[in-house]
């Protein structure tokens, strides 16, 4: 790669002007689901191009269109596509909240810290610590199962039950419940502030949130996280107790069987209510498969522009 003048061009548009930064431009490329090291050399390449031009500053729509060209070129028409999708869904004005759904051990909390980085959404809140904002409201005498862990409230349900009654699933069901009334409340303060979110943890089950009432207020996407593979579910509890020194895998392992159970529950819930089911087993597989999901279902809220139009059918043109 030939060495770049040291010369500044200059991004403008209706509000402000910048110069040109890779890192800029390989985060707005890494929404695409293409990994950070793929995205930063594009970067360069795109750089490199602006420098070859020789003009002092390019609009922000012609600097879009000539990413475009250059991922078509480097990495192929799917992450063209992508790319041109997410512009559109940045021009979305209201709050876009991704819902990060599944059983402990299955990567939830990697993928959404990942996930908000390529995504540039600055706030990530799990459910775990809704609940621990109401057990202080709440005591253990008062409301049990929200005083342990989701996969081990069965041993906290009071009430007596039904023969055919799975303690583990009304354990789950019992806290979810109690945990989704302060989920509508974060979702519904996201949308009073106009600010992205992204919530993740076991509570996020399907049919327990309605999300109808924030239809047109925010672009609300769902999604269920799994690990199909028992073995390597397993080691995910391994591996996080070597790189965590309060988190101890024998606690969870232990009540593994549990967890599974609860994996099964919430993967029915999902099939039941359409929630589209990711498999967690490749962390830049899940993510591209995630993007493609979250930008699938907010480019259905965009408002229709010919600018957005005509990058989209720039992405498409070459097919």
């Amino acid at each position: 790669m030939r060495s770049l003048t040291n010369r500044h061009v200059v991004v403008t548009d209706n509000e402000y002007e910048l110069p040109y930064s890779k890192g800029l431009m390989a985060s707005a490329i890494m929404a695409t689901g293409l990994a950070p090291a793929r995205a930063f050399s594009v970067a360069e390449v795109i750089e490199e191009r602006l420098d070859e031009s020789g003009t002092p500053s390019i609009s922000r729509d012609k600097l879009n269109a000539l990413a475009l060209d250059v991922l078509r070129a480097e990495v192929g028409d799917r992450y063209a596509e992508s790319f041109a999708k997410w512009q559109m869904v940045q021009r979305l004005d209201i709050p876009l909240v991704i819902l990060l759904g599944g059983a402990t051990g299955v990567g939830k909390s990697t993928i959404a810290t990942m996930l908000a980085s390529r995504l540039g959404i600055t706030r990530v809140i799990p459910t775990d610590a809704v609940r621990e904002v109401m057990r202080s409201m709440f005591t253990a005498e008062l409301f049990p199962t929200l005083h342990t862990s989701s996969f081990d409230a069965a041993r906290l349900v009071r009430n007596p039950l039904p023969r055919s009654a799975d303690p583990v699933v009304i354990g789950f069901r019992d806290q979810t419940s109690a945990v989704s009334v302060g989920i509508n409340a974060l979702i519904q303060r996201a949308i009073d502030e106009g600010t992205d979110l992204i919530l993740e943890g076991a509570h996020l089950v399907p049919g327990f949130l309605d999300y109808d009432r924030f239809k047109g207020k925010a672009v609300v996407v769902p999604l269920v996280v799994t690990v199909d593979e028992s073995d390597v579910h397993r080691s995910h509890f391994l591996k996080r107790a070597r790189e965590a020194r309060n988190r101890p895998s024998e606690r969870y392992l232990e009540l593994f069987d549990n967890i599974r159970k609860m994996q099964r529950y919430v993967k029915s819930l999902a099939l039941q209510h359409g929630v589209p089911i990711v498999p967690s087993y490749n962390l830049d597989a899940t993510l591209s498969q995630i993007i493609d999901l979250v930008v699938g279902q907010a480019i259905e809220a965009v408002p229709e522009e010919p600018a957005g139009d005509d990058l989209l059918a720039g992405a498409d043109g070459d097919r």
